[in-house]
Order: C-alpha cells, then sequence, then structure tokens
C-alpha cells in the first residue's frame, strides 16, 4: 500500500540553531532517507524550499489569480515528503515514527487513492 509521508515543522526555528546543529540535522535526514531507500519502501521523497517561495494559485473566472506565499497561515509549514510502499499502516507508522521530524514537528501519513487502469 502506497502512503504520502508529509513533514510539517515551524520552519523559522531553522535560522535560531547553529551551523554545527544543522550539519548534525541534515546528517540525520540523509541517514533516514537511506535507510528508507536500503529497506525499499521508499525511492521518492524531497525537501522543500520555503514557503516564501512558494506561489498560490485560484481559479478567479477562467482567470489564475496568483498570490506569493503559503496556502494559508500555520505555524507549520509543509517542508517535505516521502512516498512510502508498505504493506500496511502499521508499518507506515513505523516509518514515521523514525522520521526525525517526528521529534519536533508533525508527520501526516495520507493513503494514495488508487485508480483502476483506464487503458
Amino acid at each position: 500500500m502506497r502512503y504520502m509521508l508529509l513533514i510539517y515543522s515551524d520552519e523559522s526555528q531553522w535560522s535560531e540553531i547553529s551551523e554545527a546543529d544543522q550539519q548534525a540535522s541534515m546528517a540525520e535526514w540523509f541517514d533516514y532517507t537511506a535507510e528508507l531507500k536500503t529497506a525499499g519502501v521508499s525511492e521518492l521523497g524531497d525537501a522543500l524550499q520555503p514557503t516564501a517561495t512558494a506561489t498560490t494559485v485560484k481559479a478567479n473566472g477562467g482567470e489564475p489569480l496568483v498570490t506569493d506565499g503559503p496556502f494559508a497561515e500555520t505555524k507549520e509549514q509543509l517542508g517535505g515528503y516521502y512516498l512510502l510502499d508498505v504493506p500496511d499502516l502499521d508499518e507506515a507508522i513505523k516509518w514515521a515514527h523514525k522520521c526525525p521530524a517526528a521529534r519536533y514537528g508533525t508527520v501526516e501519513l495520507r493513503p494514495i487513492q488508487e485508480f483502476p487502469d483506464a487503458s
């Protein structure tokens, strides 16, 4: 079963930690990513640029309404994701619990909607 593991945290905290702590944190993320790949449960995942780089698009009478920034003001922002392919929710929960963000942010698991092949 496929799950999207969505990683939320307060991105403003990143600038408040030392360079050494930033490097140690990144090493944890690289190790976690390698563990997911070695276990064969994820080949796809990325960090996102800060919300200040986001562009929001809505339909507005047939024309796009484009605004800078994230969809909503929140304490935690979507900062990255992994696509998991695991046998069940229990296994997805185990991987979400191992995620470094589980200690300081929120990790959301969302099942991927599977559609029948249209061909």
